[in-house]
């Protein structure tokens, strides 16, 4: 009886191997490096003989994986982003993956565990994740490390986002698109902001939601490019 086929690992960064027939010139990334290889320890080896293909900025390209995330460590934002109790898990990757845009301090997970990593784009290999079991955790870790918990939801009571200087020590806190944050997470922040809406609809997809609030923070705490 044939043996199934073995599967194969993914290369270095965990990227997807390129498909059948696919052309090596028409991928993301860099191929193999040419020979003498820089002798610099952040280099990976495999990743200089077989080229680097993440979806990393050119600065890092073939660097090892740990050797990005201490040069990232050099740099984090103080901002946090944690994420309650999503309906949809793809919502979660997509928070992730901007949050790794934005390099933050932490991403917080509140609730169930286990989270659908595909919308991520292995960003958060490069993140510093956490998780508590529910919202007076997360308020025991705020108040441990100084951060101001600021949900954002369109709920009453809530400010707009809009014109208002988010806290540079916070923790923006995500709840799904539908429900939005629940009672006991609302009693846990310290404040709720809302994103104003034009048209129809109530509410943002939370992944959209989360990338306005970081950019309000970024653009009050982050200098200018140039």
């Amino acid at each position: 009886m044939p043996r199934p086929p073995v599967s194969q690992p993914p290369p270095a960064g965990g990227d997807v191997p390129e498909e059948p027939g696919e052309d090596a010139a028409d991928l993301p990334g860099v191929g193999p490096h040419p020979q003498p290889w820089p002798d610099d320890p952040r280099l990976d080896p495999q990743l200089l003989a077989e080229g680097d293909r993440r979806n990393v900025v050119d600065r890092y390209r073939y660097w090892r994986l740990e050797a990005v995330v201490a040069d990232l460590d050099t740099r984090r934002a103080p901002l946090h982003v944690a994420i309650q109790n999503f309906q949809h898990d793809f919502n979660i990757g997509s928070v992730v993956r901007t949050a790794n845009a934005f390099n933050v301090g932490g991403v917080h997970v509140v609730g169930r565990r286990r989270w659908n990593r595909r919308g991520a784009m292995v960003t958060d290999r490069y993140l510093h994740l956490h998780h508590h079991a529910d919202a007076e955790e997360l308020r025991a870790w705020a108040d441990r490390s100084g951060h101001v918990l600021v949900g954002v939801d369109n709920i009453p009571g809530s400010v707009p986002l809009e014109g208002r200087r988010l806290p540079e020590r916070c923790c923006l806190v995500l709840g799904s698109e539908g429900p939005g944050l629940n009672a006991d997470m609302v009693r846990a922040c310290d404040l709720v902001v809302s994103i104003t809406q034009y048209g129809s609809t109530r509410s943002l997809n939370a992944g959209a939601a989360a990338a306005i609030a970081m950019y309000a923070w970024s653009s009050s705490w982050r200098p200018a490019p140039g």
